[in-house]
């Protein structure tokens, strides 16, 4: 998929990274910031990785049933916005200012809501905000006909998710070409 960001120009998820598949890639893709998601342990992946492929995260595939729920509400001092653009569904919290202090966004593949780019500015953290985007996000995601939501979680993400009813589905591996 195309991601379009500085350093981050695509990703590949590979849910079952062999030898002869990760070859094939690591030969046939040249565009620097190109990442692999590999659905297995860095201690598997990372010798099958030639220079200039590399590690740089040690992630966690995580699912959850989704259920329709209401909409939760901002915390006092922040506006939800829940907007939809080419099937990208997206939820901000903001400051009275405009500033954008939480977010997060989803898109619905057939049964499944995948949820991308979920973060929390870093002076608007500790105050429940993740909570909030992600209960909406899994609202918003079920009332579109989405059962099971999925995402790739870093370690600190992991936690937050885990205590929302997220399990973890496989041990992810994130490589770059630099």
């Amino acid at each position: 998929m195309d991601v379009g960001l500085p350093g981050h120009v695509a990703r590949h998820i590979i849910p079952a990274p062999t030898p002869e598949i990760l070859h094939h890639l690591t030969t046939t893709l040249t565009t620097p910031g190109t990442w692999l998601k590999l659905c297995a342990p860095a201690d598997h992946v990372a010798s099958l990785l030639p220079a200039p492929w590399t590690v740089m995260d040690r992630e966690f595939m995580m699912t959850v049933p989704l259920a329709r729920t209401r909409t939760p509400q901002a915390p006092p001092g922040y506006t939800l916005a829940v907007t939809t653009r080419a099937g990208v569904t997206a939820a901000r919290l903001l400051t009275a200012a405009g500033e954008v202090a939480a977010r997060g966004q989803f898109a619905v593949a057939g049964s499944a809501a995948v949820v991308d780019q979920v973060e929390t500015a870093a002076n608007h953290r500790r105050r429940g905000l993740g909570t909030v985007i992600m209960r909406t996000l899994s609202s918003t995601a079920a009332s579109l006909g989405a059962r099971t939501g999925i995402l790739v979680a870093t370690a600190d993400g992991q936690a937050l998710y885990e205590t929302l009813g997220w399990t973890l589905h496989t041990p992810m591996t994130a490589v770059v070409l630099t």
